[in-house]
């Protein structure tokens, strides 16, 4: 059995000779490879707007999935002009691709929402990308008399061409392009390469494919397409920083996007306030209140070797350090840029508490570090990370993560866990509670007010009986907390009861989701 293009394609044009077809299927792991950075930069782009977690993932992957199916239907009435069509589909993907996640960050910005833009550049893509294959099938046979095992032969090329070109994106866009160029200008520099792609093509490999008309309307699309992306790569800048400014109330004075997350500080009439992935995490106005509520219970019993997970700010070790007896802090945090900035732009702040000699600054996942650390145990343990609103913060709330917390305390050692807030995502702050009791530690919860937070609660735990909320008689001078202040601290009110929840683990990370209901009330 013979297997052709379709006739109309052979009478066309003649066949690509070898070094054609190698050159094509270059082109099409270039293809691939931005076809698979749109999407994670898409995912990138959720994760980062919205927290977005297992469900939005799932459902942009299969979107995307179904959309590569539909596109591949698409392109059936196109297979006889298979060179153009690819051309045409080339042009339209780099520039979909390329101006996909500023418009999804414009969107969010200005319009609340980004869905809907979410939905359509999923679809777009993921059609155009699907499109793909059956046009550069039939290229790739034009012209040839092939038996089935020659047209497997092309159809494992192909494929091959294909995944090879998704592994080059999948490695390019976290350790290369969203690192150095960031996710506007990534994407758009993603879609010149399309571009770049689309032009060798029409100019080169499908130059017989191609009138002289087809080829002089690709190269003008061609050109109006980098022209777009070209003014998007010099004006990137320009539109991060107008619609980053929309979604913060005070004027941003420094943003960055680290390997981990967007930092961002802004600051007005002397209020600083530092945001994680548009999390507040202070407020310069009352993080006394904050940090005092979360230290100085962990402190109770004078000791001498303290752990704080979490805290880069350096605002938790600023209090240790005050206290009479510490000898030593180990500060465990996964972000150098937040580090960077603590001793930067946050030092005046902090007074410069990274920077103390007794402080040990590691830079580590605290799970991972946890699970390999040697040595001693420590006599206080302060765990201050950020809200479980995404699955990966969500394994640092969790029964392994606990037990892991428990067993690097010494006996009679006191942790302490920030909780979130038991009136707006109370479920989380239960769960909390619930998910450090699970690993055999006394438990008692307790919250304080926090004018940029609201109301804001902790957990206090140890090994035994629960224990009492107290400061140590050696405590420094405050400026909130107190004996009386820390004993209501213990009371709630009647409409925020205690729950016993099911706790959060690595396999059922309950806790994501109650963060997520909790904001949507």
């Amino acid at each position: 059995m013979t297997v052709t293009a379709p006739p109309e394609t052979v009478a066309a044009a003649p066949a690509l000779g070898r070094r054609s077809r190698v050159l094509l299927l270059a082109a099409v792991a270039a293809c691939a490879a931005c076809g698979l950075v749109y999407e994670l930069a898409l995912l990138t782009l959720s994760a980062s707007l919205t927290g977005g977690g297992i469900t939005e993932t799932s459902l942009i992957v299969a979107g995307f999935v179904a959309a590569l199916g539909l596109g591949a239907l698409a392109a059936k009435p196109l297979l006889t002009r298979a060179a153009p069509a690819f051309v045409a589909v080339e042009v339209v993907l780099g520039l979909v691709g390329g101006v996909s996640a500023a418009a999804l960050y414009v969107a969010f910005t200005f319009l609340g929402s980004s869905t809907w833009v979410l939905v359509l550049a999923t679809a777009a893509i993921g059609m155009l990308v699907g499109a793909e294959v059956p046009l550069l099938m039939t290229l790739l046979q034009t012209g040839r008399d092939t038996d089935a095992a020659d047209t497997g032969k092309v159809l494992a090329n192909l494929n091959a061409a294909d995944y090879a070109g998704a592994l080059i994106g999948g490695l390019a866009w976290p350790f290369l392009l969203l690192p150095a160029a960031g996710l506007i200008r990534g994407t758009a520099l993603t879609g010149m390469v399309n571009l770049v792609a689309a032009a060798v093509a029409a100019l080169f490999l499908l130059r017989g494919h191609l009138k002289p008309v087809a080829r002089a309307a690709s190269m003008l699309a061609l050109l109006v397409a980098a022209a777009l992306l070209g003014t998007l790569l010099v004006r990137a800048s320009d539109i991060e920083t107008t619609s980053r400014q929309r979604l913060y109330p005070d004027p941003v004075v420094y943003a960055q996007r680290s390997q981990y997350q967007e930092i961002v500080v802004t600051e007005r009439s002397g209020d600083i306030r530092l945001y994680l992935d548009g999390d507040l995490q202070f407020s310069s106005r009352d993080e006394h209140r904050y940090t005092e509520s979360l230290v100085y219970p962990a402190l109770a019993r004078d000791p001498q070797r303290v752990l704080i997970l979490g805290g880069g700010d350096g605002l938790a070790a600023r209090e240790v350090l005050r206290q009479e007896g510490v000898r030593e802090i180990v500060q465990v945090e996964l972000d150098p840029a937040v580090l960077e900035l603590a001793n930067t732009k946050l030092r005046d702040l902090n007074g410069g508490a990274l920077e103390d000699d007794r402080v040990d600054v590691v830079t580590a996942d605290a799970f991972r570090w946890l699970r390999e650390r040697g040595g001693d145990g420590f006599d206080a343990v302060i765990v201050d990370l950020p809200d479980p609103d995404t699955p990966t913060l969500g394994r640092l709330y969790s029964t392994e993560f606990y037990g892991l917390v428990g067993a690097a305390l010494n006996p009679g050692g006191l942790m302490v866990v920030q909780s979130g807030s038991p009136y707006s995502t109370p479920d989380a702050y239960w769960r909390t509670v619930s998910t450090v009791a699970s690993v055999g530690l006394g438990v008692t919860p307790y919250h304080a007010y926090v004018p940029s937070f609201g109301d804001w609660g902790y957990v206090l735990a140890q090994a035994g009986p629960a224990p009492t909320l107290a400061l140590s008689p050696s405590a420094p001078p405050r400026r909130f907390l107190d004996d009386a202040t820390l004993a209501a601290a213990a009371v709630f009110p009647l409409d925020r009861p205690r729950r016993d929840l099911e706790p959060s683990t690595l396999d059922r990370p309950r806790i994501v989701d109650d963060m997520r209901r909790g904001f949507e009330r």
